[in-house]
């Protein structure tokens, strides 16, 4: 089986739906034979990448709240954080471009790191509250995660993988997705938003039956006219 999760780094929704869909896996018979794949989707292209604001003033202008109602937006969204086991900062959270992160995250696919690359951003980003697009700090990350510095240093001094990024982006449109996170689970069955680890659950058990069907056994009786591993009974 095969997951595919459009996400960005800097959505704390997507967060929340990682930690509850892997709620849901560590209670499902055939985890191991599951396969994640996070793809890109960027939720503010346009956002700096020396940030100038945090993410809670960012919220402010863009939805014309105050300060304090973004705090507030801020505040409930972390306690719903806790209550999957993080300890998030998100009041100190920066507003910054992720699309350098987004390539490392393909990168990581590439050398069998992708899980736990993304795991680490996330952590930094909303736990640690640490600037994402500063290339010191990508550099740093990505060595812990386990990824070759000599390839990381190749990746932020070019343009590698920005057209993956982009790719991810048109995929997740055409499959009708405007926002994230969005699950795709064998290219079949698509879930939006950070959904209760009850539904993760759910999907995973129906795909799971959709790709390894059982067969009806139609009639009464016992195996007369059938032949076993001690012989035909005659």
């Amino acid at each position: 089986m095969r997951i595919e999760i459009w996400s960005d780094i800097a959505c704390p929704w997507c967060y929340i739906g990682k930690r509850r869909l892997e709620t849901a896996l560590a209670g499902f018979d055939h985890r191991d034979e599951v396969e994640l794949v996070y793809r890109s989707f960027q939720l503010d292209p346009t956002a700096p990448t020396d940030p100038t604001e945090t993410a809670q003033e960012m919220l402010s202008s863009k939805y014309g709240v105050s300060r304090a109602e973004a705090a507030g937006m801020q505040a409930r969204v972390t306690e719903l954080a806790a209550a999957e086991g993080m300890t998030w900062r998100h009041d100190e959270t920066v507003h910054a471009n992720t699309l350098d992160a987004h390539r490392l995250l393909h990168l990581a696919k590439q050398v069998g790191r992708q899980v736990e690359l993304k795991e680490a951003l996330l952590a930094a980003n909303f736990a640690g509250a640490r600037n994402l697009a500063d290339h010191a700090v990508l550099r740093e990350i990505a060595a812990d995660a386990g990824l070759p510095a000599e390839r990381v240093d190749a990746v932020l001094g070019s343009d590698e993988f920005a057209a993956d990024v982009r790719a991810d982006v048109d995929q997740a449109r055409a499959y009708g997705a405007n926002g994230v996170p969005f699950f795709v689970v064998d290219e079949k069955f698509g879930v939006s938003g950070a959904q209760p680890t009850e539904l993760f659950g759910q999907l995973l058990d129906r795909a799971w039956r959709e790709s390894h069907p059982l067969v009806e056994l139609v009639g009464e009786g016992g195996a007369d006219g059938a032949c076993g591993p001690d012989g035909c009974a005659v």
